[in-house]
């Protein structure tokens, strides 16, 4: 018992000696506009960047931070969507406790709504990323993710809606870290551009993310939203073109206590043209294309946050995306001069019809623990794709002696995909200047494709493909960071298994093998405002199920698409010196890359071996040799004036590409493949400039230039456009109208030349000369006052809030 009492008594003494020799900081956080308290801010006192003593406000906003050892500190108070707060302690003897009242005071940018949009967008260089912070301006330029990409810098879009990355199309999209089952050209038209919020542009991904995309990934992140009580925006759009098309999206959240609840629903329907010819000089043969798409899609979110405690948070939702589109294709093959009997003129009309169904899934679960940046992420996902398309062709050809035949026929592809991810990532600081990270991951795709045809032609009728795929993966990255240096290295290990089969005569194909994928990252800080960075890692661009099935895509009399079941994987080396400036006004980032690429992924064209007349071609997918390609890019940000402020941006790419294509002989009127060695280079440039007449109104004026390229197989010529528009805010910015015509001059147009497999001309246009008139509309809009939730933008596991 008297030991007892003495342990009391010099644990007490102890506790008050060590209190007498250190401080204490206390006080009150309010918000300034309201002067209501702010619960759960974030408290810091640090010395030097390295945190000494952290808490959270009270429902009250109080906090108190005690033994803090007396020395010099600079306190900070952060919540998000406030400015910061800082101030300096100078603790001593004679001055050991600090009190403070502190009003913090909202961002410029930040909306009574769900939407956080600035006036204008921004583009920032992080360690492994460029993130293009989407403003006002950019919304203005279109309906969809779509429409804004090309305004992208580095991003290109073509007339059929495939994006690019400095100049190629092996880049892997993401919405919220997550891959889509959804076709990139296809989901990108279905998000509307309100809904974005940030863009990042990681062409140099660290181990850290999954490997695929030879030039990289593109993350786009989607509003979330924190606030208490209801709140929600609406926004429209209606897009003039030969017809008019209509997009509408909802979005909704009420958060209470500990549950955040959220959903939105949105909408795009609309018939989009597009035309075009192919001529063939000799003979001379023009076929003309005539597209009409008729689409209407539908989607849904509907989830749940629940904030188990300060350190757990739950999330589970689903996504359902429902669309049923119809497309009517008419073909039209003229042959001139026609004295051969055997040769017909040929008109086709097809029509191709049928519903897809996409539903998401997704439960996740985060640990976040005592120490700040610590973290423990679970997260599952599963997605199941149902698609049939209904194919329905008439075929009459008309001959010299102007007889007509007529065949018609349907086909019918039915498609199945379901998607499995299981992901667990770990962030530790292991001090102030060291993080390591480490994670695993699992896929698997199990695909399924059924081909009926009733085509009297076709050799087999019924065809069957299976595709499947079992990804394993771990990563850990190690970095730290010192005054002006710091550096990330990584590896990623990564089991790779594939089984496709044909029912054909039972023809399989089977791949399995190990990889392993490296990164690093060196950067320098010269001064505040410039920075170095140095990138190096190894990528893969695997076949995908699209480029590996031999099954028709599509099919002209003269043209069937399919793709090609022996293709192997395109690995990648790729290094990137990167360089930033912070201006007064704005900011400057170039950088500079260079590819080493084996067995690259390419389209082919050549000559169809079942069509005696040798005018039938086959387009297919084949790995070229080894190939290099290097490049740069420019782009800045930059405020002229208070009313004038212009971001141009210019790229440029070069790769050496060598390959196979066929070369007909009008002599044998054969078709003989030959090899060809060609230096591909491709060049862009931007100027997005906004001019603001006053709070209320503002212009904006946009011009693009893509040069022309000598590919492999064709050259393409340039492309150039402008854009003028304006927006109206009203209703204390609760409200945005806004207005912008695309490519005024009508100068957008795909034309090219190519002498393989013999030579020919074409030209393709689209709507792409457009008004646009779109309406977003913010509504409820409590204050944030609940616990912030850790924010995941940033990371490759991702859920809860968005639309996907």
């Amino acid at each position: 018992m008297k030991l007892k009492i003495i342990m009391l008594l010099l644990i007490g003494v102890i506790t008050s000696v060590q209190a007498q020799n250190s401080g204490s900081v206390s006080g009150k956080v309010l918000e300034k506009a309201t002067n209501s308290p702010i619960s759960y801010a974030t408290v810091a006192v640090k010395e030097e960047g390295k945190t000494i003593a952290s808490g959270v406000t009270d429902d009250k906003g109080d906090f108190i931070l005690k033994n803090i050892p007396l020395k010099n500190y600079i306190l900070e108070i952060q919540y998000i969507g406030f400015r910061p707060y800082k101030t300096n302690l100078y603790f001593s003897d004679s001055k050991k406790e600090y009190t403070f009242k502190v009003a913090l005071e909202e961002e410029a940018t930040q909306l009574k709504g769900v939407n956080i949009v600035s006036e204008r967008s921004t583009i920032e260089q992080k360690i492994d990323r460029k993130v293009i912070t989407v403003g006002k301006d950019l919304t203005t330029a279109g309906a969809s993710a779509s429409d804004i990409m090309n305004n992208i810098p580095s991003v290109n879009v073509d007339q059929d809606g495939k994006l690019s990355l400095r100049g190629n199309d092996n880049v892997r999209v993401l919405i919220d870290g997550r891959p889509s089952n959804i076709d990139p050209a296809q989901l990108l038209k279905q998000i509307p551009s309100t809904s974005i919020k940030k863009i990042e542009l990681i062409t140099n991904p660290s181990a850290k993310y999954n490997p695929e995309g030879m030039s990289g990934i593109i993350n786009i992140i989607l509003h979330k939203n924190s606030n208490t009580g209801f709140n929600g925006s609406y926004s429209a759009g209606i897009t003039f073109g030969e017809t008019a098309k209509y997009n509408q999206s909802l979005d909704l959240n009420y958060k209470t206590g500990k549950v955040n609840l959220f959903g939105n629903v949105g909408q795009n329907f609309g018939t989009y043209h597009n035309s075009g010819f192919i001529k063939r000089i000799d003979p001379e043969i023009i076929q003309d294309i005539n597209v009409l798409n008729d689409n209407d899609s539908y989607l849904y979110k509907i989830g749940m946050d629940y904030l188990i405690d300060d350190h757990n948070t739950l999330s589970v939702y689903t996504n359902q995306n429902k669309s049923n589109g119809k497309g009517f294709v008419d073909t039209n093959i003229d042959y001139n001069n026609l004295t051969d009997s055997d040769v017909s003129n040929i008109f086709q009309k097809s029509k191709y019809s049928g519903p897809n169904k996409i539903g998401t899934y997704n439960l996740a679960y985060k640990h976040i623990f005592k120490k700040e940046g610590h973290t423990l992420d679970f997260e599952g996902n599963y997605s199941d794709n149902e698609g049939t398309q209904y194919a329905a062709f008439d075929t009459q050809s008309t001959k010299t002696d102007n007889t007509v035949e007529s065949v018609i026929y349907d086909d019918q592809i039915k498609a199945t995909r379901k998607l499995s991810t299981f992901n667990v990532d770990y962030v530790n600081p292991l001090n102030d200047k060291t993080t390591l990270e480490a994670g695993a991951e699992a896929r698997i795709t199990k695909t399924n494709n059924d081909y009926i045809t009733g085509n009297p032609l076709a050799e087999f009728p019924v065809t069957n493909y299976t595709y499947d795929t079992n990804i394993y993966s771990a990563y850990v990255t190690f970095g730290q960071k010192y005054k002006k240096f710091s550096y990330q290295l990584g590896a990623r290990f990564e089991s790779y298994k594939v089984a496709a089969n044909l029912n054909h005569g039972l023809e399989k194909f089977n791949d399995d093998y190990i990889t392993l994928y490296p990164s690093a990252y060196l950067t320098y800080k010269l001064d505040e405002k410039n920075t170095l960075q140095l990138s190096y890692s190894r990528r893969v661009d695997r076949p995908s199920l699209e480029q590996t099935k031999p099954i028709r895509e599509f099919s002209t009399p003269l043209v069937t698409s399919l793709g090609n079941p022996e293709l192997t994987p395109q690995f990648t080396n790729s290094v990137e010196i990167n360089y930033t400036k912070t201006l007064e006004k704005g900011s400057f980032t170039t950088s500079v890359f260079y590819r080493s690429i084996n067995d690259q992924i390419s389209r082919i064209l050549y000559p169809d071996e079942t069509d005696p007349s040798g005018n039938k071609q086959i387009m297919t997918y084949t790995n070229y040799d080894h190939n290099t390609s290097y490049g740069f890019e420019v782009s800045l940000n930059y405020k002229i004036t208070k009313w004038w402020d212009i971001q141009p941006s210019i790229d440029f790419s070069s790769i050496n590409q060598q390959g196979v294509v066929f070369l007909y002989d009008p002599v044998t009127k054969m078709s003989n493949p030959i090899e060809r060695k060609v230096t591909v280079a491709a060049f862009n440039g931007r100027m997005n400039s906004n001019f603001k007449v006053n709070k209320r109104i503002s212009f904006l004026l946009f011009g693009f230039y893509r040069g022309g390229v000598d590919g492999l197989q064709n050259n393409s010529h340039e492309m150039y456009k402008m854009d003028i528009g304006t927006r109206y805010t009203l209703l204390d910015n609760k409200m945005n109208i806004s207005v912008r015509f695309n490519d005024v001059f009508d100068t957008m147009k795909y034309a090219f030349d190519s002498n393989y497999p013999y030579p020919h001309t074409g030209e393709f246009t689209w709507e792409s000369q457009t008004v646009y008139l779109g309406l977003t509309y913010n509504f409820g809009g409590a204050k944030i006052k609940n616990l912030q939730r850790k924010q995941r933008e940033d990371n490759t596991s991702k859920g809860g809030g968005g639309m996907f």
